[in-house]
């Protein structure tokens, strides 16, 4: 009688990789609480000191992206990390947009407010380029 197992790696002796639904699932997932983190830093600090506020965003985004690349996506590439970033940031904008229709006013917590295009742009790009800072894989 013969047993039958299913491997864990693939034929060529790599770790398969995690199914697509899992990954995006995960993406979001630390997406989420990247945004609930920025959105809480909005509401606290933005109106006393916007500059505060950014770094403290940046800061938030980029130990989430630290922990998505090592706990989720640690043998992803560098195109994988800058989909997550550039995922990240549609799910920015549609939230914002959702925000925006539910609540019948302008809502800018998670990218900015386009009024201070500097720090939306700062905003912008450590969404994208956060989950790229910790590739360990080039390829």
């Amino acid at each position: 009688m013969t047993i039958m197992t299913r491997s864990l790696t693939s034929d060529s002796g790599q770790p398969k990789k995690h199914h697509a639904v899992t990954r995006a699932a995960l993406l979001v997932v630390f997406w989420s609480v990247a945004a609930v983190l920025v959105a809480i830093i909005h509401q606290t600090i933005d109106a006393s000191s916007p500059v505060v506020s950014v770094i403290l965003k940046v800061g938030a985004i980029v130990v989430i992206a630290a922990a998505f690349g090592r706990l989720a996506a640690s043998k992803g590439t560098l195109n994988y990390a800058l989909f997550v970033g550039t995922t990240w940031v549609l799910l920015d904008i549609a939230t914002e947009i959702f925000m925006t229709v539910r609540s019948g006013h302008q809502w800018f917590a998670l990218i900015g407010s386009p009024a201070n295009g500097g720090l939306r742009c700062v905003l912008l790009i450590a969404w994208i380029i956060a989950p790229a800072l910790f590739v360990r894989s080039r390829g």
